[in-house]
C-alpha cells in the first residue's frame, strides 16, 4: 500500500504510536488509547511520536480490540511502527495495554477541575496579552499546572521564579498563590507595573494574617514548607507566624503567650488531616482563636468530598493534576486513606496500564488547576481499552466567580 499522505515517518530509534489507522480503501480507524501506548514506551526510555498509519506501510504491530462497556460496539486499534531497535520496546508496550483490555465503568467525580480562582488567573495571563502582547512576565507558575504554563508560555509569557530576572519598568503578574508584602516591595522599587492574579480566598488569608498580628497574637499558619501560598502567608507577619504542618508539629509548637494564639490554613489541604491539626492545637490552647469562615477553600473541599464520593466504588482512583498542585495530591491521598489505589497523572500518558489490572471501575477526577479537557483525554484513552460508560457523580453545584482586577476591567473603556 503506497505511504499515506498525513503518515509521520519516525527518525530511527523513535516509534510511531499511530491515533488513526488507515486502513485498505482510506477509512481511518481511531487508536483512542495511543497516548497510554505512548506513554509505556517514554517509560521503557523509547522516544515516541503520534500520528496516522496505514496499515500496509511497514507496520511492525497491530493490535485490534473490541470496545464498548455493554459488549463489542465498535473497533478501537493500537498500531505502532519502529525499526529493528525498538521492536522489543514497541512490543511490550502494545502488549501491556491489550493485557488489561476490558470494558470499564467511569465513576466522574463533580465538582472537578478548574476553580474559580484558577479560571480567573488564566484570564488574567491571557487578558494582559490580548491587550498589550507578549512577553508579559509571570512570577512563578500562574497556576500549578504544566499544561497550562505550556500553553501561555507558547502565546507569549514569560515565566520566572523572582522578580530580578524581569527588566525594570516591565509588566509582571502575580500568580494566583499570592505573594508577599516584600515581593511587593520590590516591584515597586523597580517600577515594576503589577497586574494581582491573585485569588480572593489567598487575599482573604493575608488580610486574617496581618488582623491577627495586629492584635497581639501569635498566628499558627497551618501548611506546607516551602508552597507559594504559605510563603506569601508567612510573609505578611513574619515575627508573628508559626508554620504548622501537621498534628505532631501542633503537639508541639511553642508560643509565647498560650492565651494569645489564632490559627489560619493553607486553602488546598486535606479538610480530614486539617481538622486533627486544629483539633490537637485546641486541646492545647482553649483561647485558639481562628478565621470567621475556613479558609481551605470551597473548591479543595468541593472536589475532596467529590473524590471521596466514589473512592469506595471504584477499583483505582485517578486524579489529574501536576506533581506541584497541592490540592490536586490532598485528593490522590485522600483515596487512597479510603484504601483505594490511587494515582496523579498529568495527563492520559501518565497512565500505567498495570494500575488498570483487574479494575472494572476507574473513579476519576481532577485538580482545581487541571484543564477540563485532560480529563476528556483520559476517558477517551480508556476507552481504547475495552471501551468505557462514564456515570457522573456530582456532590454540589459551583456557581462563584470571580472578576478581573480593576487595572484589566477598565482599560478598555
Amino acid at each position: 500500500m503506497p505511504q499515506d499522505d498525513n503518515a509521520v515517518s519516525p527518525a530511527r530509534g523513535t516509534v510511531l504510536v499511530a491515533d488513526e489507522l488507515i486502513i485498505p480503501g482510506g477509512t481511518a480507524v481511531a487508536c483512542p488509547a495511543a497516548d497510554v501506548v505512548a506513554g509505556e514506551l517514554r517509560r521503557k526510555g523509547v522516544p515516541a511520536v503520534r500520528g496516522p498509519l496505514a496499515s500496509g506501510d511497514g507496520l511492525d504491530f497491530l493490535a485490534v480490540t473490541l470496545s464498548g462497556a455493554g459488549g463489542p460496539s465498535g473497533l478501537g486499534v493500537g498500531a505502532v511502527r519502529g525499526d529493528h531497535d525498538t521492536w522489543p520496546a514497541a512490543r511490550d508496550a502494545l502488549g501491556a495495554c491489550l493485557a488489561v483490555v476490558r470494558p470499564r465503568r467511569v465513576l466522574l467525580a463533580a465538582p472537578r477541575s478548574f476553580c474559580a480562582g484558577v479560571e480567573r488567573a488564566i484570564e488574567v495571563v491571557e487578558e494582559v496579552l490580548r491587550q498589550r502582547g507578549g512577553p508579559i512576565y509571570v512570577r512563578k507558575q500562574i497556576v500549578h499546572n504544566a499544561h497550562v504554563v505550556a500553553d501561555l508560555a507558547d502565546r507569549g509569557a514569560v515565566f520566572v521564579e523572582e522578580l530580578d530576572e524581569v527588566p525594570a519598568g516591565a509588566t509582571v503578574v502575580f500568580s494566583a498563590h499570592g505573594v508577599s508584602p516584600a515581593v511587593r516591595e520590590e516591584a515597586e522599587r523597580r517600577e515594576m507595573e503589577v497586574i494581582d492574579a491573585t485569588c480572593p480566598l489567598v487575599t482573604k488569608v493575608h488580610a486574617e494574617a496581618r488582623r491577627f498580628a495586629a492584635r497581639g497574637d501569635t498566628v499558627l499558619l497551618i501548611g506546607h514548607e516551602g508552597h507559594e501560598e504559605v510563603e506569601g502567608t508567612l510573609g505578611e507577619a513574619p515575627d508573628a507566624t508559626l508554620l504548622v504542618a501537621d498534628a505532631a508539629e501542633a503537639a508541639r509548637v511553642r508560643v509565647p503567650d498560650p492565651a494569645r494564639v489564632s490559627y489560619l490554613t493553607q486553602t488546598t489541604l486535606a479538610v480530614d488531616e486539617t481538622r486533627d491539626v486544629i483539633d490537637t492545637l485546641r486541646a492545647r490552647f482553649p483561647d485558639l482563636r481562628g478565621p470567621g469562615s475556613d479558609d481551605i477553600c470551597y473548591a479543595t473541599t468541593n472536589r475532596q468530598e467529590a473524590v471521596s464520593a466514589i473512592a469506595l466504588e471504584a477499583d483505582v482512583v485517578l486524579v489529574v493534576g501536576s506533581a506541584n498542585s497541592s490540592n490536586s495530591m490532598r485528593m490522590v491521598e485522600l483515596a487512597r486513606r479510603h484504601d483505594t489505589p490511587s494515582h496523579l497523572i498529568d495527563d492520559a500518558g501518565d497512565i500505567r496500564p498495570e494500575w488498570l489490572a483487574g479494575a472494572a471501575v476507574v473513579g476519576l477526577s481532577a485538580g482545581a488547576s487541571a484543564p477540563p479537557w485532560l480529563v476528556n483525554g483520559v476517558i477517551a484513552a480508556l476507552s481504547g481499552l475495552g471501551g468505557v460508560a462514564v456515570e457522573e457523580r456530582r456532590v454540589t453545584d459551583e456557581t462563584i466567580r470571580f472578576t478581573l482586577p480593576s487595572a484589566l476591567r477598565h482599560r478598555d473603556q
